[in-house]
Formats: C-alpha cells, sequence, structure tokens
C-alpha cells in the first residue's frame, strides 16, 4: 500500500479557556460532557487517528455535534488543532506559519461548503476564477481555466449569468469548478451538497464520481447521509460526540456495525444493494462444497447474485481477482441474509 496522502494522529480540539486542562481531563478518561460540567470547554474532536490514500474519497459521518465538520476544517486549519498532528505527503500543516499555510492553501488544497458562497456582483466565470485571482494568476490565464472547468461541471454556457440567476443545484457546481480551477490535490467538502433537493444531490454524487474517476483528487467529503456516503465513499468514518467510533469499506460498516450507534444509521436504508457475493458466503460450506459448477466474482452486486443463486440446487463458488475460490453461497445462505437485511428496514 502506498504512503498516506493525508495522516492524521492524536488530533484534538477543544473550545473554550482552559484547554490544557480540558486536555488533562481527556488523558484521565473523562466523557465530553464530563469536561463541560468541570471546565465549561467543549471537546470538539477527540484524540482522533486516520489516514487517507491518494486518489480516495473518504466520507467522514454522524449526527449534529459528532465533530466531523471541525474535524475537516482542522485539516486546513480553518480551526487550529489543541493537540495532535497532520501531515500531508510528510508536511506536518499543523506547524506551518501563517504565510506558509496560506501558500499551502493556495497551492494544495481547496474546500467547497454547504453554502454556495458565490459573490452575488460577479458572473458565473468570475466567480470560478476567484481562487486562481487570489493567488495572483493572471486575468488570461485564470479565465481559460475557469472556463475549462466549468466545462467539466456543464456550465459553460453560462459563464456570463449571475448567482441570483442559477437554480441551487448550479450554483453549487459553480462553488465545484470554484475549487477545482486551482487544481487543488486535496479537495474537502463540508456537507457540500446537503442544501439540495433529493434529485440534485444525486446528480451532484454522479457528478463528482465522475470528476473523480478522471481526475483522482483525495477528497475527504463530510455528510450525514449514510446513503450517500455508501454511494461515493471509498472508506467511511463515522462520529460520535468527538469519537471517531468505526472506519472501513460500505461493506465493513454494512456487515459488521460496531456499535448501537453505527446500526442506528442503517434504519429504513435497504443496505442490501451495498453488499456483494463475498458478503454472503456461507460459513457452513467450505471449498470441497464446490463441484466445479456455476461461478461468481466476489464484487458481484446482491441482486445479481439473487439471480444466480436462485434456482441453482448446488453450491456456487465465489472468487477473487485472482481467481481464487473464496466459498460458498447458496440459495440457503442468501435467503438468510435477505432475510437479515430486511429486518433493518
Amino acid at each position: 500500500m502506498p504512503d498516506p496522502k493525508i495522516s492524521v494522529k492524536n488530533l484534538c480540539k477543544v473550545f473554550g479557556d482552559n484547554v490544557p486542562q480540558a486536555i488533562e481531563l481527556l488523558d484521565a478518561g473523562r466523557s465530553k460532557d464530563e469536561i463541560f460540567a468541570q471546565t465549561g470547554n467543549v471537546v470538539g474532536v477527540n484524540r482522533v487517528s486516520f489516514a487517507v490514500q491518494p486518489g480516495e474519497i473518504y466520507v467522514l459521518m454522524g449526527l449534529s455535534g459528532s465533530g466531523k465538520s471541525t474535524l475537516v476544517r482542522l485539516i486546513n486549519r480553518l480551526v487550529e488543532p489543541s493537540r495532535g498532528s497532520i501531515n500531508v505527503d510528510g508536511l506536518d500543516i499543523a506547524a506551518l506559519s501563517r504565510a506558509e499555510l496560506v501558500k499551502w492553501r493556495r497551492r494544495r488544497v481547496a474546500m467547497v461548503f454547504q453554502s454556495f458562497a458565490l459573490m452575488p456582483h460577479r458572473n458565473v466565470l468570475a466567480n470560478a476564477a476567484l481562487g486562481l485571482e487570489m493567488a495572483g494568476t493572471p486575468r488570461k490565464a485564470r479565465e481559460a481555466r475557469a472556463m475549462e472547468v466549468l466545462a467539466q461541471v456543464g456550465l459553460q454556457t453560462y459563464a456570463a449569468k449571475y448567482p441570483a440567476q442559477l437554480s441551487g443545484g448550479m450554483q453549487q457546481r459553480v462553488g465545484l469548478a470554484r475549487a477545482l480551477a486551482v487544481d487543488p490535490e486535496i479537495l474537502l467538502m463540508d456537507e457540500a451538497f446537503s442544501a439540495l433537493d433529493p434529485l440534485k444531490r444525486v446528480e451532484m454524487q454522479s457528478l463528482l464520481l465522475d470528476l473523480q474517476r478522471a481526475q483522482q483528487r483525495t477528497v475527504i467529503f463530510v455528510s450525514h447521509d449514510l446513503e450517500e456516503a455508501l454511494r461515493i465513499g471509498t472508506r467511511i468514518a463515522i462520529m460520535e460526540s468527538g469519537n471517531l467510533v468505526q472506519e472501513g469499506s460500505a461493506h465493513q460498516i454494512i456487515t459488521q456495525p460496531a456499535n448501537a450507534y453505527v446500526r442506528k444509521f442503517f434504519e429504513g436504508i435497504d443496505t442490501s444493494r451495498y453488499l456483494t457475493a463475498a458478503d454472503l458466503i456461507d460459513p457452513g460450506l467450505n471449498g470441497h462444497s464446490y463441484g466445479g459448477g456455476p461461478r461468481l466474482p466476489w464484487s458481484t452486486p446482491l441482486p445479481e447474485a439473487m439471480q444466480t443463486v436462485l434456482g441453482i440446487d448446488q453450491p456456487i463458488g465465489v472468487f477473487d481477482a485472482t481467481d481464487r475460490l473464496l466459498g460458498c453461497i447458496s440459495a440457503r445462505s442468501l435467503l438468510a441474509r435477505m432475510s437479515q437485511e430486511a429486518r433493518h428496514v
């Protein structure tokens, strides 16, 4: 595995006037509520560690007040850490001077917020070129680059329009274009699509995935919507009361939830859509059960696996990308999994 693009270790953020005392209480194992009651300080992020690989979409999710937005703002020091390290390609971001931080932000990272934050007196082209203008890019060059990214998000014909003339979804596309215009290696997105209606939200998720396939940026995406996280996330980290309580792929989160808090996110969601043949392997069927008959790749989506398995009265082999037998599934194991998932809906 390559070195991580972003590495966060033991990161803490305490809001208040007596941070050292609050940190001491954290180290002593006191809870967020206990620290607030004793000091009046609020623990936003509590000793969080994680790593993000190059080209990943790493989704931070949790309920309001869980610390996810504070955490993403700590990455580029819009919020100053109380303790811990933030390394990007080996560079300690927490140790940068203010001037060094500004220079790093302009070259390496961009952020998209929930609010569109467009300047109403500037047209779409000027809004998309804002970051380049702030970096001192000459007008002709920055407008050419802005038109390039507006084409990527499907808004090149709206370059002369003003924000008030655009729909919410189009305004968020301008916000995304403004972030992409500086060609960042890292894209931080804080509830970027949550202000949109459901159809526009799915549309923007699809756009992000299309851009990611072409450009392979490293993305940290904050969301409170599990379906959104399952759809776009390479990996998902779930926050609760400032703590990172579980991290993993969509399959790991669904099939091995860490606690009741994580399971609560699944209520009303058909998680079977995110399962694959590998999740259906029956531990009661060993490799000797496979007689060389039907077979499935491990990544076969559950609906397709269902069509293959049902009606076949013999175990089906599940194979990985190297053609190694991982195990077997049967109509019995498939029906058992579907029954389990139905209880979560």
